[in-house]
């Protein structure tokens, strides 16, 4: 069950072109309640976008990694790799450890599809 209760933890800050419109790659961070845990999430180009180690860990933390590995791959899930903003910000928000390097994202429909999968694979909350 996906929660609409979701917080903008604070605007990025855009950078304006000549035109003064934000340029592409601009995005925001906040927190949405997902299956009752909330997640950290960076809203770029009209998508919500999750950290993929916050996911794994907190979501499907009674999951094998390698079961959710292939669901994923079952279907036709990708993730983006972050670039060194966005992990910045993803470590602000405390949804990377501050130790991280790298760092996956994927999107929230995505998110809803692997959920909605793996729901038979952990145990009831």
């Amino acid at each position: 069950m996906f929660l609409t209760c979701e917080g903008t933890f604070g605007i990025v800050p855009t950078t304006m072109d000549y035109k003064g419109e934000a340029r592409p790659g601009d995005f925001h961070a906040g927190y949405q309640e997902i299956e009752g845990i909330n997640l950290g999430y960076l809203q770029i180009d009209g998508t919500q976008m999750f950290a993929l180690a916050q996911v794994l860990s907190d979501l499907f933390k009674d999951i094998p990694r390698t079961t959710i590995s292939k669901k994923m791959e079952t279907l036709k899930i990708k993730s983006r790799r972050c670039d060194l903003k966005e992990l910045r910000t993803l470590k602000a928000i405390n949804s990377v450890p501050t130790r991280a390097v790298k760092c996956s994202l994927i999107s929230k429909a995505d998110l809803e599809a692997l959920c909605t999968s793996c729901k038979s694979l952990s145990p009831r909350r």
